[in-house]
Protein backbone atom coordinates (compact mmCIF):
# COMPACT_ATOMS: atom_id res chain seq x y z
CA UNK A 1 0.00 0.00 0.00
CA UNK A 2 1.71 3.10 -0.75
CA UNK A 3 1.00 5.79 -3.25
CA UNK A 4 -1.89 8.08 -3.02
CA UNK A 5 -4.52 9.90 -4.97
CA UNK A 6 -7.02 12.41 -3.59
CA UNK A 7 -9.72 9.78 -3.45
CA UNK A 8 -7.48 6.75 -3.22
CA UNK A 9 -5.97 4.77 -0.49
CA UNK A 10 -3.20 5.64 1.92
CA UNK A 11 0.12 7.04 1.13
CA UNK A 12 2.47 4.21 1.54
CA UNK A 13 1.54 2.20 -1.43
CA UNK A 14 1.72 3.03 -4.99
CA UNK A 15 -0.71 5.46 -6.45
CA UNK A 16 -3.76 4.25 -4.76
CA UNK A 17 -3.50 3.83 -1.09
CA UNK A 18 -2.89 0.86 1.09
CA UNK A 19 -2.26 -1.04 -2.01
CA UNK A 20 0.84 -2.25 -0.59
CA UNK A 21 0.91 -3.10 3.02
CA UNK A 22 4.04 -4.49 1.63
CA UNK A 23 6.85 -2.47 0.17
CA UNK A 24 6.71 -0.91 -3.24
CA UNK A 25 10.05 -2.33 -4.25
CA UNK A 26 10.12 -2.94 -8.00
CA UNK A 27 11.77 -6.24 -8.85
CA UNK A 28 12.87 -6.04 -12.44
CA UNK A 29 10.71 -5.25 -15.43
CA UNK A 30 8.11 -7.95 -15.96
CA UNK A 31 6.56 -6.54 -19.06
CA UNK A 32 6.44 -9.52 -21.35
CA UNK A 33 6.91 -8.81 -25.00
CA UNK A 34 6.56 -12.08 -26.81
CA UNK A 35 3.75 -12.49 -29.30
CA UNK A 36 1.72 -9.51 -28.09
CA UNK A 37 -1.14 -8.49 -30.31
CA UNK A 38 -0.83 -5.27 -32.28
CA UNK A 39 -3.67 -3.78 -30.25
CA UNK A 40 -1.93 -4.57 -26.97
CA UNK A 41 1.34 -3.18 -28.20
CA UNK A 42 -0.49 0.02 -29.07
CA UNK A 43 -1.98 0.25 -25.61
CA UNK A 44 1.39 -0.35 -23.97
CA UNK A 45 3.13 2.15 -26.20
CA UNK A 46 0.52 4.78 -25.35
CA UNK A 47 1.11 4.14 -21.67
CA UNK A 48 4.87 4.25 -22.07
CA UNK A 49 5.32 0.69 -20.86
CA UNK A 50 7.37 -0.83 -23.67
CA UNK A 51 11.07 -1.12 -22.97
CA UNK A 52 12.97 -0.79 -26.24
CA UNK A 53 16.40 -2.02 -27.26
CA UNK A 54 17.85 -1.21 -30.64
CA UNK A 55 15.18 -1.65 -33.28
CA UNK A 56 13.06 -4.16 -31.39
CA UNK A 57 11.46 -5.00 -28.07
CA UNK A 58 13.74 -6.13 -25.29
CA UNK A 59 12.54 -9.38 -23.68
CA UNK A 60 11.36 -8.62 -20.16
CA UNK A 61 12.51 -10.39 -17.02
CA UNK A 62 9.15 -12.14 -16.82
CA UNK A 63 10.64 -15.17 -15.09
CA UNK A 64 8.19 -17.75 -13.76
CA UNK A 65 9.16 -21.31 -12.74
CA UNK A 66 7.86 -24.24 -14.78
CA UNK A 67 4.61 -25.52 -13.31
CA UNK A 68 2.42 -28.63 -13.32
CA UNK A 69 -1.23 -28.98 -12.22
CA UNK A 70 -2.35 -29.51 -8.63
CA UNK A 71 -5.76 -28.49 -7.31
CA UNK A 72 -5.76 -26.29 -10.39
CA UNK A 73 -6.31 -28.82 -13.18
CA UNK A 74 -5.42 -28.47 -16.81
CA UNK A 75 -8.54 -27.57 -18.78
CA UNK A 76 -9.27 -30.56 -20.99
CA UNK A 77 -11.06 -28.81 -23.83
CA UNK A 78 -8.83 -25.72 -23.90
CA UNK A 79 -7.88 -24.83 -27.46
CA UNK A 80 -4.24 -25.28 -28.31
CA UNK A 81 -2.37 -22.00 -27.99
CA UNK A 82 -5.09 -20.37 -25.87
CA UNK A 83 -3.51 -17.24 -24.42
CA UNK A 84 -4.27 -14.63 -21.80
CA UNK A 85 -2.36 -11.61 -20.50
CA UNK A 86 -1.94 -11.05 -16.76
CA UNK A 87 -1.05 -7.60 -15.43
CA UNK A 88 -0.32 -6.07 -12.05
CA UNK A 89 1.33 -3.17 -10.21
CA UNK A 90 4.94 -2.75 -9.19
CA UNK A 91 5.03 -3.11 -5.41
CA UNK A 92 5.90 -6.27 -3.52
CA UNK A 93 2.45 -7.61 -2.75
CA UNK A 94 1.23 -7.01 -6.29
CA UNK A 95 4.37 -8.56 -7.78
CA UNK A 96 3.67 -11.72 -5.79
CA UNK A 97 -0.04 -11.73 -6.63
CA UNK A 98 0.76 -11.09 -10.29
CA UNK A 99 3.01 -14.14 -10.41
CA UNK A 100 0.30 -16.19 -8.68
CA UNK A 101 -2.06 -15.10 -11.46
CA UNK A 102 0.45 -16.12 -14.12
CA UNK A 103 1.25 -19.48 -12.50
CA UNK A 104 -2.42 -20.36 -12.03
CA UNK A 105 -3.24 -19.70 -15.68
CA UNK A 106 -0.22 -21.66 -16.87
CA UNK A 107 -1.17 -24.63 -14.68
CA UNK A 108 -4.60 -24.59 -16.31
CA UNK A 109 -2.98 -24.84 -19.74
CA UNK A 110 -2.92 -21.24 -20.96
CA UNK A 111 0.02 -19.57 -22.60
CA UNK A 112 0.49 -16.39 -20.62
CA UNK A 113 1.85 -12.97 -21.50
CA UNK A 114 3.29 -11.58 -18.27
CA UNK A 115 2.59 -7.84 -17.98
CA UNK A 116 3.08 -7.62 -14.24
CA UNK A 117 5.28 -4.95 -12.62
CA UNK A 118 3.50 -2.05 -14.33
CA UNK A 119 4.37 1.28 -12.68
CA UNK A 120 1.15 2.57 -11.15
CA UNK A 121 -2.48 1.73 -10.64
CA UNK A 122 -3.94 3.81 -13.45
CA UNK A 123 -1.84 2.17 -16.21
CA UNK A 124 -2.96 -1.26 -14.97
CA UNK A 125 -6.56 -0.09 -15.02
CA UNK A 126 -6.09 1.21 -18.57
CA UNK A 127 -4.67 -2.12 -19.71
CA UNK A 128 -7.74 -3.88 -18.32
CA UNK A 129 -10.36 -1.51 -19.68
CA UNK A 130 -8.71 -1.04 -23.09
CA UNK A 131 -8.15 -4.71 -23.81
CA UNK A 132 -4.40 -4.73 -23.22
CA UNK A 133 -4.71 -7.32 -20.45
CA UNK A 134 -7.18 -10.00 -19.43
CA UNK A 135 -6.61 -10.52 -15.72
CA UNK A 136 -5.33 -8.66 -12.66
CA UNK A 137 -5.66 -8.66 -8.88
CA UNK A 138 -7.29 -5.49 -7.60
CA UNK A 139 -8.36 -4.06 -4.26
CA UNK A 140 -12.04 -3.28 -3.78
CA UNK A 141 -11.40 0.03 -2.04
CA UNK A 142 -8.96 1.15 -4.72
CA UNK A 143 -11.45 0.54 -7.49
CA UNK A 144 -14.28 2.18 -5.57
CA UNK A 145 -12.41 5.32 -4.53
CA UNK A 146 -9.76 5.76 -7.21
CA UNK A 147 -11.24 4.37 -10.43
CA UNK A 148 -14.97 4.78 -9.85
CA UNK A 149 -14.64 8.17 -8.16
CA UNK A 150 -16.62 7.51 -5.02
CA UNK A 151 -15.76 9.67 -2.03
CA UNK A 152 -16.46 7.28 0.84
CA UNK A 153 -15.41 3.67 1.21
CA UNK A 154 -17.67 0.89 2.49
CA UNK A 155 -16.27 -0.86 5.61
CA UNK A 156 -18.46 -3.96 5.11
CA UNK A 157 -16.31 -6.26 2.97
CA UNK A 158 -19.14 -8.04 1.18
CA UNK A 159 -21.04 -4.83 0.45
CA UNK A 160 -17.89 -3.12 -0.82
CA UNK A 161 -17.11 -6.00 -3.16
CA UNK A 162 -20.69 -6.16 -4.44
CA UNK A 163 -20.76 -2.43 -5.11
CA UNK A 164 -17.53 -2.59 -7.11
CA UNK A 165 -18.61 -5.74 -8.93
CA UNK A 166 -21.89 -4.20 -10.04
CA UNK A 167 -20.35 -0.88 -11.09
CA UNK A 168 -17.50 -2.38 -13.10
CA UNK A 169 -19.72 -4.58 -15.25
CA UNK A 170 -20.43 -1.44 -17.26
CA UNK A 171 -16.68 -1.11 -17.82
CA UNK A 172 -16.38 -4.60 -19.28
CA UNK A 173 -14.81 -6.06 -16.14
CA UNK A 174 -16.00 -8.92 -13.97
CA UNK A 175 -14.92 -9.18 -10.34
CA UNK A 176 -14.70 -12.73 -9.03
CA UNK A 177 -15.33 -13.33 -5.30
CA UNK A 178 -12.72 -11.67 -3.07
CA UNK A 179 -9.97 -13.21 -1.00
CA UNK A 180 -9.86 -12.91 2.81
CA UNK A 181 -6.83 -10.61 2.35
CA UNK A 182 -7.84 -7.08 3.33
CA UNK A 183 -4.91 -4.70 2.89
CA UNK A 184 -6.25 -1.70 4.72
CA UNK A 185 -5.03 0.73 7.38
CA UNK A 186 -4.75 -0.23 11.04
CA UNK A 187 -3.15 0.86 14.29
CA UNK A 188 -0.69 -1.56 15.84
CA UNK A 189 1.07 -1.86 19.18
CA UNK A 190 4.33 -3.60 20.06
CA UNK A 191 3.50 -6.95 21.60
CA UNK A 192 5.48 -6.41 24.80
CA UNK A 193 3.42 -3.30 25.61
CA UNK A 194 0.01 -4.96 25.35
CA UNK A 195 -0.18 -5.96 29.00
CA UNK A 196 1.30 -2.65 30.13
CA UNK A 197 -1.61 -0.99 28.33
CA UNK A 198 -4.28 -3.04 30.05
CA UNK A 199 -4.31 -5.94 27.59
CA UNK A 200 -5.50 -3.71 24.77
CA UNK A 201 -6.77 -5.51 21.65
CA UNK A 202 -9.35 -3.09 20.19
CA UNK A 203 -9.35 0.51 19.04
CA UNK A 204 -12.33 1.29 21.26
CA UNK A 205 -10.12 0.56 24.29
CA UNK A 206 -7.95 3.59 23.51
CA UNK A 207 -10.58 5.66 25.30
CA UNK A 208 -9.89 3.73 28.52
CA UNK A 209 -6.17 4.56 28.56
CA UNK A 210 -4.63 7.49 30.44
CA UNK A 211 -3.96 10.41 28.10
CA UNK A 212 -0.20 10.00 28.55
CA UNK A 213 -0.41 6.51 27.00
CA UNK A 214 -2.30 7.60 23.88
CA UNK A 215 0.85 8.23 21.85
CA UNK A 216 0.59 7.61 18.11
CA UNK A 217 3.11 7.48 15.24
CA UNK A 218 1.73 8.19 11.76
CA UNK A 219 2.75 9.22 8.26
CA UNK A 220 2.29 12.90 7.50
CA UNK A 221 -0.38 12.09 4.92
CA UNK A 222 -2.45 9.91 7.24
CA UNK A 223 -2.15 12.68 9.80
CA UNK A 224 -3.95 15.11 7.48
CA UNK A 225 -6.11 12.93 5.21
CA UNK A 226 -9.87 13.50 5.20
CA UNK A 227 -10.20 9.79 5.98
CA UNK A 228 -7.13 9.61 8.24
CA UNK A 229 -6.28 10.14 11.89
CA UNK A 230 -8.67 12.97 12.81
CA UNK A 231 -11.89 11.23 11.72
CA UNK A 232 -10.54 7.93 13.11
CA UNK A 233 -10.20 9.44 16.57
CA UNK A 234 -13.59 11.09 16.22
CA UNK A 235 -15.17 7.75 15.32
CA UNK A 236 -13.79 6.38 18.57
CA UNK A 237 -14.90 9.39 20.67
CA UNK A 238 -11.36 10.59 21.37
CA UNK A 239 -10.98 14.29 20.50
CA UNK A 240 -7.70 15.23 18.84
CA UNK A 241 -5.79 18.20 20.20
CA UNK A 242 -7.67 18.15 23.49
CA UNK A 243 -6.05 17.62 26.86
CA UNK A 244 -8.56 14.85 27.59
CA UNK A 245 -8.15 13.24 24.15
CA UNK A 246 -4.96 13.01 22.10
CA UNK A 247 -2.96 16.20 22.60
CA UNK A 248 -0.80 17.44 19.74
CA UNK A 249 2.33 16.41 21.63
CA UNK A 250 1.17 12.78 21.63
CA UNK A 251 1.31 12.55 17.81
CA UNK A 252 4.63 12.00 16.01
CA UNK A 253 5.10 12.15 12.24
CA UNK A 254 7.41 9.73 10.42
CA UNK A 255 8.14 8.45 6.96
CA UNK A 256 6.22 5.27 6.11
CA UNK A 257 8.85 2.69 6.98
CA UNK A 258 10.00 4.58 10.07
CA UNK A 259 6.54 4.30 11.66
CA UNK A 260 7.02 0.55 12.12
CA UNK A 261 10.46 0.95 13.71
CA UNK A 262 9.35 3.78 15.97
CA UNK A 263 6.39 1.74 17.19
CA UNK A 264 8.58 -1.30 17.82
CA UNK A 265 11.12 0.78 19.76
CA UNK A 266 8.46 2.36 21.93
CA UNK A 267 8.77 5.89 20.58
CA UNK A 268 4.99 5.71 20.56
CA UNK A 269 2.56 3.11 21.83
CA UNK A 270 0.56 2.90 18.61
CA UNK A 271 1.56 3.15 14.97
CA UNK A 272 -0.26 3.41 11.66
CA UNK A 273 0.35 0.26 9.59
CA UNK A 274 -0.92 -1.55 6.53
CA UNK A 275 -2.40 -4.88 7.49
CA UNK A 276 -0.41 -7.13 5.15
CA UNK A 277 3.00 -5.50 5.66
CA UNK A 278 5.60 -8.14 6.55
CA UNK A 279 7.14 -5.86 9.17
CA UNK A 280 4.12 -6.48 11.39
CA UNK A 281 5.31 -10.07 11.62
CA UNK A 282 9.06 -9.47 11.77
CA UNK A 283 8.73 -6.81 14.50
CA UNK A 284 6.02 -8.74 16.36
CA UNK A 285 3.49 -5.92 16.29
CA UNK A 286 -0.13 -6.56 17.21
CA UNK A 287 -2.94 -5.05 15.14
CA UNK A 288 -5.79 -3.48 17.09
CA UNK A 289 -9.23 -4.60 15.99
CA UNK A 290 -11.20 -1.87 14.21
CA UNK A 291 -14.29 -2.80 16.21
CA UNK A 292 -16.33 0.19 15.02
CA UNK A 293 -15.47 -0.58 11.37
CA UNK A 294 -13.98 2.78 10.52
CA UNK A 295 -11.47 1.76 7.85
CA UNK A 296 -12.75 0.97 4.34
CA UNK A 297 -12.40 -2.56 2.97
CA UNK A 298 -9.52 -3.25 0.60
CA UNK A 299 -10.02 -6.92 -0.14
CA UNK A 300 -8.14 -8.21 -3.13
CA UNK A 301 -10.03 -10.09 -5.85
CA UNK A 302 -9.33 -11.51 -9.30
CA UNK A 303 -10.66 -9.19 -12.00
CA UNK A 304 -11.10 -10.41 -15.56
CA UNK A 305 -12.24 -8.78 -18.73
CA UNK A 306 -15.82 -9.95 -19.17
CA UNK A 307 -15.08 -10.75 -22.81
CA UNK A 308 -12.22 -13.03 -21.75
CA UNK A 309 -14.29 -14.74 -19.06
CA UNK A 310 -17.09 -15.35 -21.55
CA UNK A 311 -14.61 -16.96 -23.93
CA UNK A 312 -12.90 -18.98 -21.18
CA UNK A 313 -15.44 -19.49 -18.35
CA UNK A 314 -13.13 -22.08 -16.78
CA UNK A 315 -10.97 -19.20 -15.56
CA UNK A 316 -13.50 -18.57 -12.83
CA UNK A 317 -12.84 -21.98 -11.27
CA UNK A 318 -9.09 -21.50 -11.71
CA UNK A 319 -8.96 -18.28 -9.72
CA UNK A 320 -11.65 -19.21 -7.22
CA UNK A 321 -9.43 -22.14 -6.27
CA UNK A 322 -6.68 -19.68 -5.35
CA UNK A 323 -8.49 -16.86 -3.53
CA UNK A 324 -9.39 -18.67 -0.26
CA UNK A 325 -5.67 -19.16 0.40
CA UNK A 326 -4.85 -15.43 0.16
CA UNK A 327 -5.09 -14.25 3.75
CA UNK A 328 -3.49 -11.36 5.62
CA UNK A 329 -1.17 -13.76 7.46
CA UNK A 330 -0.15 -15.52 4.26
CA UNK A 331 0.72 -12.31 2.44
CA UNK A 332 2.59 -10.87 5.41
CA UNK A 333 4.86 -13.91 5.30
CA UNK A 334 5.27 -13.79 1.52
CA UNK A 335 5.91 -10.04 1.45
CA UNK A 336 8.56 -10.47 4.13
CA UNK A 337 10.40 -13.10 2.09
CA UNK A 338 10.76 -10.59 -0.74
CA UNK A 339 11.33 -7.39 1.22
CA UNK A 340 13.69 -8.69 3.88
CA UNK A 341 14.76 -12.06 2.48
CA UNK A 342 15.54 -10.72 -0.98
CA UNK A 343 13.79 -13.59 -2.76
CA UNK A 344 12.20 -13.22 -6.19
CA UNK A 345 8.41 -12.69 -6.21
CA UNK A 346 8.05 -15.51 -8.76
CA UNK A 347 9.82 -18.02 -6.52
CA UNK A 348 7.89 -16.92 -3.44
CA UNK A 349 4.59 -17.17 -5.33
CA UNK A 350 5.48 -20.59 -6.74
CA UNK A 351 6.55 -22.01 -3.35
CA UNK A 352 3.32 -20.77 -1.80
CA UNK A 353 1.17 -22.36 -4.48
CA UNK A 354 3.02 -25.67 -4.20
CA UNK A 355 2.66 -25.63 -0.39
CA UNK A 356 -1.08 -25.06 -0.75
CA UNK A 357 -1.35 -27.86 -3.30
CA UNK A 358 -2.64 -25.45 -5.94
CA UNK A 359 0.09 -26.50 -8.39
CA UNK A 360 2.94 -28.98 -8.39
CA UNK A 361 6.55 -29.05 -9.49
CA UNK A 362 7.00 -30.50 -12.97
Amino acid sequence: MHETTPTGRPSSRPADRPDAGSSRRSVGSSIGSRRLSRRRLGVLAALGLLPLAGCGLRPATAYTPDVAPGKIKRIDDLAQGARITVTGKNFTEQLILGKIGVIAARAAGFEVDDLTNVPGSVPVRELMTNGGADMTWEYTGTAWLTYLGETKGIPDKKKQWQAVHDADLDNGLTWLPPAPLNNTYALAVRSEAVEELGGITKLSQLEDLPVKDRTICVESEFNSRADGLVPLLKAYDIPRGKDDGVPAGNISLYDTGAVYTATDRGSCNFGEVFTTDGRIQSLDLKILEDDRHYFPAYNVAPVLRTETLTKHPQLQDVYETVTPELTDDALRSLNLRVDEGGELPADVAFDFMVEQGLVSRP
